[in-house]
């Protein structure tokens, strides 16, 4: 604000007192920072950072638009058809959220969305009335200047003072608060999305009022902006384990980056041809979409439904975004839009709420017998192996699909392939947004799912960018043929692996096999005709059909639409045997699930360190059993513990300069190589197993997990989860599918926090006043000589642990 204010002043109609380039560049620096400020603090809770993104995303697209004038891509004369129809938007984005603000009596938060409303409405007014000066937009950005330096300063009293000064308006929500609000959802997400939603209906809409001559290169910042907020917020629902809004978001974003595309075409004076495939079928997916959408309330739905009409319109008129029709739509979701906008963030903040048809829903499928509805709780998208923090992708990733599919069915004619809107389709949707999807299923522990879609992602870019973008007819030949030779190799793999999963993901991963040989077909010019049209048909049918299956079961706990039964099964994990549990450790009641070793079971476990194969010592059956199953019987298992007290029946074999080394030492990632005595932990023949006739390696980790288990079922047997001579496992996942059919439980905590296994020391000769070291781990050895040293001082000097 402070930018702007001294821009404004300094500025007259002749000259900018910054110029362009550099004003664009500052306000894209700034709108970076505030986003990633606000995505990294939860203080003030929804409200603030519906606030603060709005902000961001009006400095954003500002920027960019200055830095097109800057850069001599638009002429100054341009400025004001560039900037009205953002502009518009965000004021009245920013009048309903600052209002809001006013209505629950947050003062600092409504001043600050209010002012810089008000600055964008009188610069519209600068904008359009030539006689009109900027003083007044530099007064509201002052106003804005002032409460932020208030509201700066009250926090950083508040710091210094430990909250004894705290000036009326600055205080940030406790985190008790914080967690309850939270709970409601991710609100502040929902109403940034409609604020882009509104964002793109006034860039649209505005050629169609006459307020702005056409859609032209300077509304490509906006619309562009729009869609990467838009697949933040995409992001953002899949952390909040909500795929339903994501998907939306996901779609929407899609349109962003279509019209902005169209949008751009206008810099070489071409005019877009929209086929009619994939709008209609764009306009199906969001039917489908709008109708499981009622689930959350009838008002999400039905907005939903304006979308519908949106991609329609699109369809039927060859110019698209260009055309009255499709504008005309537009306008209503502005008008749409807005509601949803002071309706959602009312909701969001207000102990009142405005009914938006929660509800009805459930209430209708609770009549219908065959349906049964899931409990839409975070249980619902319980990872596929441990602990997660994103829902399912896979619903967004077969629309993804089922787009780019229809999109290349698309017929050129004699028209340059730049003019046919296929590219940002196929681009963006069949790529990078596939590419999201495999990230988020990686992260869910779904490998062969995440490496499908990343594959089909990389595939849909290559090819869109080189057949649509203008680089196929140079290439075209066996450079072509060559990379897309190799996406068949690695498909082939994909389809092989897809036989121990389900016949869906079978014909899924074939019927892709079958386009990119048409792919290759086309590259060396022996493309039966058809051919390529029908099998892309096939594969876009099938899209949609896994979009339409995880859609309903996702939603209906019965009944079930099928994906079948793997073709071949084998012995173990992938074969469909009684698979051992693998619950995320996070949880207490997984730790619970899994002291099932009580009862003589084996489970693999994080630690510290390395994942690890655990058997409760007072068990001498899973002792055994653990030995045996783990296939290195030339390395014995060590013992843990999760405190000293636990060694309390054998207190009196050890030295107290020992124990008081296990006291300073301990929990660690330090293993301790002591003289044996294991007759008293009832480990009977079992005891062979662990350590040598002389000496075992005892140990204390430092992790909680492991602490807790030790601490219901008593000290553990522990074993590596690979077999000798491989390296250390380091993911859930590796200990799944080595052990997954050998063992009982598998507690799954994502990645090793490291990848070096424990140091083990030599403790046999501790009262000679030396140790050594058998490995040097994740502890170095300066430090553990450090520890030593210090307990040998205090011993030198008397002061023995009291205890002994």
């Amino acid at each position: 604000s402070l930018l702007l204010l001294v821009n404004d002043y300094g500025s007259s109609p002749e000259r900018e007192l910054i110029p362009y380039t550099a004003l664009g560049i500052l306000l894209l620096i700034i709108a970076a920072l505030l986003a990633y400020a606000i995505c990294r603090s939860l203080s003030y809770a929804q409200l603030f950072s519906s606030v603060c993104l709005t902000v961001s995303a009006l400095w954003c697209g500002s920027g960019l638009v200055y830095i097109l004038v800057g850069q001599g891509v638009l002429q100054p004369t341009d400025l004001r058809s560039s900037l009205i129809p953002g502009l518009a938007a965000f004021t009245l984005a920013l009048l309903i959220i600052g209002s809001v603000a006013l209505i629950v009596k947050k003062a600092v938060l409504a001043v600050i969305a209010i002012g810089i409303s008000l600055a964008c409405a009188h610069q519209i007014a600068g904008l359009a009335a030539a006689g009109f000066g900027q003083s007044a937009t530099a007064a509201n950005y002052l106003v804005v200047c002032l409460v932020g330096v208030y509201f700066g300063v009250g926090r950083l009293l508040s710091i210094i003072t430990h909250g004894k000064v705290e000036p009326p308006g600055t205080g940030l929500k406790r985190k008790a608060e914080l967690k309850t609000e939270q709970n409601q959802g991710c609100s502040d997400a929902v109403s940034v999305g409609l604020v882009m939603n509104l964002l793109s209906a006034s860039v649209l809409a505005c050629p169609l009022l006459g307020v702005v001559p056409r859609l032209f290169t300077g509304h490509v910042p906006w619309l562009w902006t729009a869609g990467v907020y838009q697949l933040g917020m995409c992001v953002l629902f899949y952390r909040a384990m909500d795929t339903l809004v994501a998907t939306f978001y996901g779609f929407t974003a899609l349109l962003r980056f279509a019209e902005g595309y169209s949008a751009l075409l206008s810099f070489y004076s071409i005019q877009p041809f929209s086929p009619v495939p994939f709008p209609v079928v764009f306009s199906v997916l969001f039917f489908v979409l709008a109708l499981f959408s009622c689930q959350k309330s009838l008002l999400e739905g039905l907005y939903q439904l304006f979308f519908v009409a949106y991609c329609i319109a699109i369809a039927a008129q060859p110019q698209g975004f260009f055309q009255g029709g499709t504008q005309g739509v537009q306008a209503a979701i502005f008008v749409v839009s807005a509601c949803m906008l002071l309706i959602t963030t009312f909701n969001m903040v207000s102990s009142t709420m405005i009914p938006t048809g929660q509800g009805y829903f459930k209430a209708l499928v609770t009549r219908m017998q065959r349906f049964t509805l899931r409990a839409h709780d975070k249980e619902l998208h319980t990872p596929h192996l441990g602990y997660s923090k994103y829902a399912d992708a896979e619903v967004l990733g077969h629309a993804c699909n089922v787009l780019a599919a229809f999109a290349v069915t698309a017929t050129i004619g004699d028209r340059n392939p730049l003019y046919v809107l296929v590219l940002p389709w196929v681009v963006v949707a069949g790529g990078a947004l596939q590419l999201l999807c495999g990230s988020v299923a990686f992260a869910r522990g779904k490998t062969f799912e995440s490496a499908v879609f990343m594959v089909y992602g990389m595939m849909w870019t290559v090819w869109g960018l080189t057949r649509y973008g203008g680089l196929y007819g140079e290439t075209r030949g066996f450079n072509v043929s060559v990379g897309i030779i190799t996406f068949m190799l690695f498909n082939i793999l994909v389809t092989a692996a897809a036989l121990f999963l389900n016949i869906a993901w079978f014909v899924y991963s074939f019927t892709f096999q079958l386009i990119l040989i048409s792919f290759l077909l086309d590259a060396v010019g022996a493309l039966p005709f058809g051919y390529d049209i029908g099998v892309t048909i096939i594969f876009g049918l099938v899209s949609f059909y896994c979009f339409l299956g995880h859609l309903f079961n996702s939603t209906f706990q019965s009944p079930q639409i099928p994906f079948g039964k793997p073709f071949l099964k084998l012995r173990g994990v992938g074969g469909g045997a009684n698979v051992c549990p693998h619950v995320p450790a996070r949880k207490a009641t997984s730790v619970q699930q899994i002291a099932i070793m009580k009862n003589g079971g084996i489970c693999g476990m994080p630690t510290d360190t390395v994942y690890v194969l655990v058997a409760a010592c007072n068990r001498p059956d899973a002792v055994v059993k653990a030995y045996v199953k783990k296939q290195a019987q030339d390395r014995p298992m060590s013992m843990w513990i999760s405190s000293i007290k636990q060694l309390e029946p054998v207190r009196h074999l050890m030295s107290p300069l020992l124990l008081d080394f296990m006291q300073a030492a301990w929990p660690s990632s330090i293993s301790m190589v002591i003289l044996r005595w294991m007759d008293t932990f009832g480990l009977g023949d079992a005891a062979k197993h662990i350590g040598t006739p002389q000496s075992i390696a005892i140990r204390n980790p430092d992790c909680a997990v492991a602490t807790h288990l030790i601490n219901l079922v008593g000290p553990i047997a522990v074993t590596s989860a690979n077999p000798t001579g491989e390296a250390d496992t380091t993911h859930h996942n590796q200990v799944y599918a080595k052990l997954g059919d050998k063992v009982d439980g598998v507690l799954c905590d994502g990645p090793s926090p490291e990848n070096i296994a424990s140091t083990v020391v030599d403790c046999t000769k501790i009262d000679t006043g030396h140790i050594g070291f058998f490995r040097v781990g994740l502890i170095p050895k300066s430090k553990v000589l450090q520890i030593f040293e210090e307990v040998q001082r205090r011993h030198r000097q008397g002061q023995t642990n009291p205890a002994f």
